[in-house]
């Protein structure tokens, strides 16, 4: 027979080594947050300020005009309303908007929307489902619109989808 004094049970960490642990992690964690923080706070760039009224900031509006005409430029495209290939009973509206690098002529936009309907309509419901196929159709959507453009789109913002 085991004498039972000798098997005593396992006895853990005491009750304030186990405090003292969860406040270390709990600052760790805490720290590791502010310190990320700051960082992605890094890229951030503070909003201008608005130059008082004078004479002065009138050369300085005229070169701010002239740098936002060379800069990046939205555009809205046409809602896009179309059957999808398979299942064709399937109807989509996609409502969709171009990032250029530079203002582009009104052209090459409609020739991109004509271009991403054309692409629309060839797609399957299989395709488009879940967040993988919604991130394919975007990549894809990009990928054309880039192309058409020659290089001048930067990406393509899709505002809502809808199937019915």
């Amino acid at each position: 027979m085991a004498n039972v004094e000798q098997a005593q049970p396992k006895k853990g960490p005491s009750l304030v080594i186990q405090l003292a642990m969860l406040l270390v992690m709990t600052g760790a964690a805490v720290g590791m947050g502010w310190v990320s923080g700051g960082y992605l706070k890094q890229g951030e760039t503070p909003a201008p300020v608005p130059a008082a009224p004078g004479n002065a900031g009138t050369a300085e509006k005229s070169a701010e005009a002239g740098k936002s005409a060379a800069g990046p430029a939205l555009v809205q495209l046409a809602p896009i309303t179309t059957n999808l290939a398979s299942p064709s009973d399937v109807w989509i509206r996609l409502e969709a908007s171009l990032l250029y690098d530079s203002p582009q002529p009104p052209e090459m936009t409609e020739q991109i929307h004509q271009d991403l309907l054309a692409y629309v309509r060839t797609l399957k419901l299989h395709q488009i489902e879940g967040a993988s196929g919604y991130q394919h159709l975007k990549a894809d959507l990009e990928e054309r619109a880039t192309l058409r453009s020659g290089g001048h789109v930067k990406q393509v913002l899709v505002r809502t989808m809808l199937l019915e």
